[in-house]
């Protein structure tokens, strides 16, 4: 959930922001900055809660901490790519299928009840992983519609 607010409030911050300076409403600008934002905030998470995020990691994926450590830097140079727009395109094909190769590992954080941040089987409330399920749909529309020409 936190992510999703992160997002939007940086939308609209970007966007009334850049109208507040004169440049007009910017909606495709808006839209990557707030997801170049979102991006370098979940990978904050990678570094900070790696110990339970493998946890979330399928049991055939080997070296899960450094998946983990490996998807933060990838989210940190994607969120970087959204703002050049000689790469923009490139990233965001990227990241869709990023987004689309990660989506197992929220299923699975979900069916075990992955408390990442304690680094545990014993979440309480999980009802926020099986949230982000449609959270990662919403997060590819946001990158076709913002970061794809």
């Amino acid at each position: 959930m936190k992510p999703l607010v992160v997002l939007i409030l940086s939308f609209f911050i970007a966007l009334l922001t850049n109208w507040a300076i004169g440049n007009g409403l910017n909606f495709v600008f808006a839209g990557n900055l707030a997801m170049s934002i979102m991006l370098m905030f979940t990978a904050l998470g990678h570094f900070k809660f790696a110990q339970g995020m493998a946890l979330m990691i399928p049991n055939f994926v080997p070296y899960k901490t450094q998946f983990v450590y490996l998807t933060g830097v990838i989210e940190v140079l994607a969120a970087i790519g959204l703002l050049i727009p000689t790469v923009r395109n490139l990233t965001a094909i990227l990241l869709i299928i990023f987004f689309a190769l990660i989506l197992p590992a929220n299923i699975n954080a979900a069916i075990h009840h992955v408390d990442h941040e304690k680094a545990t089987y014993e979440g309480k409330d999980v009802s926020y992983l099986w949230f982000r399920v449609p959270l990662q749909l919403l997060f590819i529309a946001w990158i076709f519609y913002f970061s794809l020409d």
